[in-house]
């Protein structure tokens, strides 16, 4: 017959989208339904946590982180999370609904597994382990309970994220560490700290139960167990499988070595190593296994509830021992005496252990380099307060954390503050206005603004006084590193150059000369009897130093001047010479008839016109 378990949930609507059809599980911290998302038609597993979790301001913190940490994670052996959300006041996750059961239900049904199974399981298990680990987050719950299989038998680990949330809130709460005792990695025991090892130390541990169909440590008292963990060897299974080959053994104490240094350091390193023993073992062995009978399980009534008593989350208390059934009753008292002793030693030194003893230090974590936020987590995780300082830093990029004090690795009470210093980055400062400056000036304010003093270069300026920044490699209000170099462009003033002498020199020649040295030339013009037409006369300043850009007047000769011949028509040959000598003319004379009568008949020019002076006027004497 089957029991049919009655839910008050089951035909709700969630956030007006999931439809609860039925109750799977309930645990410690939460009910499990099937459930159908309206709005994509599908098939859905609707986690649902206890009420009271919500009234923990760290879990509420925590669940959301850890959920959206979760749903980033997309791989064939990780239960996908769909959503997550706050619903009459119970928060809750959507993940994958997994047709199948767990690899708890397996173990209870069949006893230990063939050495080829159990290996293929635990490399699935790692290889979602690695996946996760990659990217920063720890699943600090690996268990049967927590490994799902198909019913092709595809393995999917599940609840990534969840147990985090909720130890972290418990352990700040009431000062519990939470776990599944039977898989606890030591330093959780003895530090509460998780990483990427403590998962490795929980799934060699459900290896060795897959292998030989029980957990190496086991006890009524669940400290007791925790106890085993931290200061005893996980036997190896060889033990009671002498077939067994040594390298699985070597495997097994690599996975769960009790010093997490000495451990293979995450899932991807586990599951090389896995891969490697994998490829060496004989086929034949692969399906051997142990000859141990499947553990006994209810009749052939099913129920859609399983609470899993003996194999759940429990917490180790701090002063108190907690025990998962009662002590069986005995004929006397005397063994009760003698186990209430032993458990109240237990409790006293559990009390001494986490509140006194090693148990209440605490190493602080590596976090020097890391991201503030995943660095305020993992000391958050540690159980240490976090106090931010920050500052500019040359090299680490921003939001990085530069140094922690104390330092990674010294031991801090539980609860003490670390010191983390997170950069900056490199200092961003705004360029002064350094155009228009003095040199002097314009240095001081760089200085001042936090920047090296600035490389000048100079250089002549027409404009711009000797001195004077022209100009700056950066604009003024532009914001640049405070290490940044500034050129500034000083002025020399005004460039100084030769003015060559080009009097006596062709306009052309001159106008070179003076315009090559970066003068300016202007003409002026004028006549002169000395000078040739066309040829400088004098320059405007003289000839010596000047500077670039001036300019310099050249007056260029007209050659002589013009006058007008007088006519000497008529007149005798001595007076016709002496009047146009006179007038500055030179003259020519020319006898007809060989000139007997002396006197002028013709001249060239003819008197009354226009000629250079110093020209020849031609006379014609008869």
């Amino acid at each position: 017959m089957s029991t049919v378990v009655t839910d008050p949930l089951i035909g709700r609507l969630i956030d007006g989208r999931y439809e609860v059809r039925a109750r799977l599980a309930r645990g410690g911290m939460a009910t499990v339904y099937r459930a159908l998302d309206r709005r994509l038609d599908r098939e859905v597993a609707v986690k649902v946590m206890h009420p009271h979790l919500a009234e923990s301001e760290d879990f509420v913190t925590r669940f959301r982180r850890e959920a959206r940490a979760a749903a980033r994670l997309s791989h064939p052996h990780v239960v996908a999370v769909h959503d997550q959300g706050l619903w009459q006041d119970s928060f809750y996750l959507t993940m994958e609904f997994v047709d199948g059961e767990d690899l708890r239900a397996v173990l209870r049904r069949e006893g230990p597994l063939p050495l080829g199974r159990a290996l293929a399981v635990t490399q699935a298990i790692l290889d979602a382990l690695a996946v996760a680990h990659r990217r920063g987050l720890v699943h600090r719950d690996v268990k049967p309970e927590n490994v799902m299989l198909t019913r092709d038998g595809v393995v999917k680990v599940a609840d990534f994220g969840l147990a985090r949330a909720v130890s972290e809130a418990t352990v700040a709460s009431t000062g519990t560490l939470l776990g599944t005792v039977a898989y606890l990695a030591p330093e959780l025991v003895t530090h509460g700290q998780a990483s990427p090892a403590s998962d490795v130390y929980a799934t060699g541990i459900l290896l060795h139960e897959l292998l030989t169909g029980h957990q190496p440590f086991t006890s009524d008292i669940p400290i007791n167990v925790a106890f085993q963990h931290v200061h005893s060897t996980v036997p190896p299974p060889s033990e009671e499988l002498p077939w067994l080959p040594r390298e699985v053994d070597d495997l097994l104490a690599a996975m769960t070595a009790r010093d997490p240094a000495e451990r293979l350091e995450n899932g991807d390193a586990a599951l090389a190593r896995l891969r490697q023993v994998l490829a060496g073992l004989p086929e034949g062995l692969l399906e051997r296994r142990a000859a141990a009978s499947p553990a006994e399980i209810a009749d052939g009534d099913t129920t859609t509830l399983d609470d899993r008593p003996s194999h759940g989350t429990v917490a180790l208390p701090v002063g108190e021992v907690v025990t998962e059934e009662d002590v069986p009753p005995s004929r006397s008292r005397a063994p009760r005496v003698i186990v209430a002793v032993i458990a109240l030693a237990l409790a006293l030194g559990a009390g001494w252990w986490f509140l006194l003893g090693p148990g209440s230090q605490v190493a602080v974590p590596p976090v020097v380099g890391l991201q503030e936020e995943r660095a305020v987590e993992i000391l958050s995780d540690a159980g240490l307060a976090v106090d931010v300082e920050r500052a500019n830093d040359d090299v680490v990029p921003a939001g990085e954390v530069v140094s922690s004090e104390p330092a990674a690795g010294e031991p801090v009470r539980r609860g003490g503050e670390v010191t983390v210093l997170v950069s900056e980055g490199i200092l961003m400062l705004e360029v002064p206005t350094t155009v228009g400056l003095t040199r002097e000036a314009a240095s001081a304010d760089l200085q001042t603004a936090g920047f090296p003093e600035p490389v000048v270069t100079e250089q002549y300026h027409q404009e711009v006084p000797a001195g004077v920044v022209i100009s700056s490699s950066a604009a003024a209000g532009e914001v640049l590193p405070h290490l940044a170099t500034i050129e500034l462009t000083v002025s020399l003033g005004r460039e100084p150059v030769d003015a060559a002498d080009v009097t006596g020199l062709p306009l052309a020649d001159a106008r070179g000369a003076l315009e090559g040295a970066g003068l300016v030339v202007a003409t002026a013009e004028e006549y002169s009897n000395d000078v040739p037409e066309g040829a400088v006369i004098t320059q405007d300043p003289p000839p010596g130093q000047l500077y670039r850009g001036d300019t310099v007047t050249v007056t260029v000769s007209l050659g002589r001047p013009f006058a007008t011949v007088p006519s000497v028509f008529g007149l005798s040959r001595a007076a016709a010479i002496d009047t146009l000598e006179s007038a500055g003319f030179v003259v020519k004379v020319e006898s007809l008839w060989g000139g007997s009568l002396g006197m002028v008949r013709f001249q060239d020019p003819a008197g009354g016109q226009q000629a250079r002076l110093g020209s020849t006027v031609t006379i014609t004497v008869v």
